[in-house]
């Protein structure tokens, strides 16, 4: 065996390490999507207040049954009980692993500790939510006991909750901070409630008319933001199931000679399985996701100043843990500013990006000039149609594969900590370095190497749907989030498609800047209807 590849097995071998130790982490973390499905019923309890801008009663009252069911405030209620409920478990499973854990890995506890609390706040901020629906649903009693108990509970949210008791209680008891309470730490429908329950109870009939109308119009607006959150994405997997079905009936009737099959032999491999290894390993897993953030974490903590005071590094096995987004996430400082959290980001990725490539010529600049087919990229063809129709027929199938992933984790298994910052985030500088990322150092990079090299490099030992599968599979384990391993692989897959079928990069980004893209959207748009 030469120096080189062993070499290349210690960095297997300490890669390997830390990626499980960074997946089995990501094991007991909960994932965004009870956050996600949080503020999505608060969006639909708030569009619920629509009056309908004029249009006819019948209407109106057909499209509410369309949009929010019979009853919205009860469909919210069942909505926010489900979520409740799998933040208990999750919770119940992150107290248990403590117990199990006990002075046995004080930097894994502290993480889950993290965690769990993460958790309990989300329970919180559900109580609070489930008591102003029981008191909208005129069970004041039941409302009072959910405050109540919350109030008794060392939380952030035990002062709103005694207020909101104290509120809504016979006599009520109105205190002197109670309308500032409510406004600087509810949002969305839950201040407008309260607010209007303190107006009502002081007798202060213009503020209430005020109240009435910014409501409606708030209304209106967080009717647009689900309309394209929710019934746009629902529109395009229509045509993206209809697409879907239409390329499964002509592989059926025409064979070889239809969209979906894929010949063998597109590209002409002049390295062996070495260089790859190289390259991936060397290269994308050592270079980029743990040498160079170790180097960048011993920077700063050296850099260090008043306004970057000591607040610890992110543990995560010093990986990059990369989510759907495409965003680097570890080595974020607790301490940094939003805009410092994004910058790092920015930075962070695209210097791996630019280590990675660099592995990735020296790798093969032995074998330039290469032929035509590797690495293309052009302007002219059909590119678009290859990279939006992707998208389409992507939707459908996430969707599947998501329905199918909760099933499987019941919101355990991790996400990407940044999802959680755009959720919140409203800074715009820091909301579109955070795009920049996503939408186009990420998908310029992966799509550069895990679709136009490493793919292609595999179709050497194998057919090109297997050189998909199985570069799909890495795409998503680099990841280091076991919930994502599954939905990851079949984005993986149709990208890998997409570009072996139109044999140009441009449609694979294309594909993938969308999907980050609209990601993003959704999430800023979830996260700012809430407030």
């Amino acid at each position: 065996m030469t120096l080189k590849r062993i070499v290349l097995s210690v960095l297997t071998l300490l890669v390997a390490w830390v990626m499980s130790q960074s997946l089995i982490s990501s094991f007991s973390e909960p994932q965004v999507g009870n956050q996600l499905q949080l503020y999505q019923t608060d969006l639909i309890v708030q569009a619920s207040e629509w009056d309908g801008s004029g249009l006819p009663e019948a209407e109106i009252e057909q499209f509410r049954k369309a949009v929010f069911g019979e009853d919205a405030v009860q469909t919210a209620t069942e909505q926010y009980q489900e979520v409740r409920k799998d933040a208990a478990t999750s919770l119940s499973r992150l107290r248990q692993q403590l117990e199990d854990s006990a002075d046995v890995d004080a930097e894994r506890n502290q993480s889950i500790r993290v965690t769990a609390q993460s958790q309990q706040t989300l329970i919180d901020q559900i109580d609070l939510r489930l008591g102003m629906v029981q008191a909208q649903q005129n069970e004041v009693e039941k409302a009072l006991s959910t405050w109540r108990s919350l109030a008794d509970r060392p939380s952030n949210n035990a002062q709103v909750a005694a207020m909101l008791a104290s509120l809504w209680q016979t006599p009520p008891v109105v205190l002197p901070e109670t309308q500032s309470t409510i406004t600087t730490q509810l949002k969305g429908w839950l201040r407008y409630k309260a607010l209007d329950r303190l107006y009502t109870v002081e007798n202060r009939p213009e503020q209430l008319n005020q109240l009435n109308t910014q409501q409606l119009k708030s209304a209106e607006q967080t009717l647009i933001q689900l309309s394209i959150v929710g019934l746009l994405p629902s529109l395009g997997s229509l045509i993206g199931a209809a697409i879907l079905i239409a390329l499964v009936g002509q592989r059926i009737l025409k064979g070889k000679m239809s969209i979906l099959a894929i010949g063998d032999g597109q590209w002409q491999v002049p390295w062996d399985w070495e260089v790859v290894w190289l390259v991936i390993v060397g290269g994308f897993l050592f270079t980029g996701q743990l040498a160079l953030p170790l180097i960048l974490q011993l920077g700063l903590v050296v850099t260090q100043s008043a306004t970057l005071a000591p607040a610890g590094l992110l543990p995560a096995g010093l990986a990059m843990h990369l989510a759907d987004t495409g965003l680097a996430s570890t080595g974020l400082i607790l301490g940094l500013s939003s805009r410092g959290k994004a910058l790092y980001s920015l930075v962070f990725y695209l210097l791996m990006a630019a280590s990675t490539i660099g592995v990735l010529y020296w790798a093969i600049k032995e074998y330039l000039p290469l032929s035509k087919e590797w690495f293309r990229v052009t302007f002219s063809g059909r590119w678009p149609l290859w990279g939006i129709g992707g998208y389409l027929v992507a939707l459908p199938l996430m969707l599947g594969v998501s329905l199918l992933n909760q099933q499987i984790w019941q919101g355990q298994g991790g996400n990407n900590p940044i999802l959680q910052l755009v959720l919140e985030e409203r800074d715009p500088i820091a909301l579109g370095m955070f795009l920049f990322t996503a939408a186009v150092a990420a998908p310029v990079f992966e799509e550069i190497l895990f679709r136009g090299f490493l793919l292609p490099s595999l179709t050497r030992y194998m057919s090109t749907w297997g050189a998909i599968a199985l570069s799909s599979l890495i795409f998503s384990v680099a990841h280091l989030s076991f919930s994502e391993v599954l939905p990851l692989t079949v984005l993986g897959a149709i990208l890998g498609f997409v570009y072996a079928r139109s044999q140009n990069l441009m449609s694979s980004i294309l594909l993938h800047s969308t999907w980050n893209s609209i990601t993003m959207i959704g999430l800023f748009l979830l996260g700012s209807g809430a407030r």
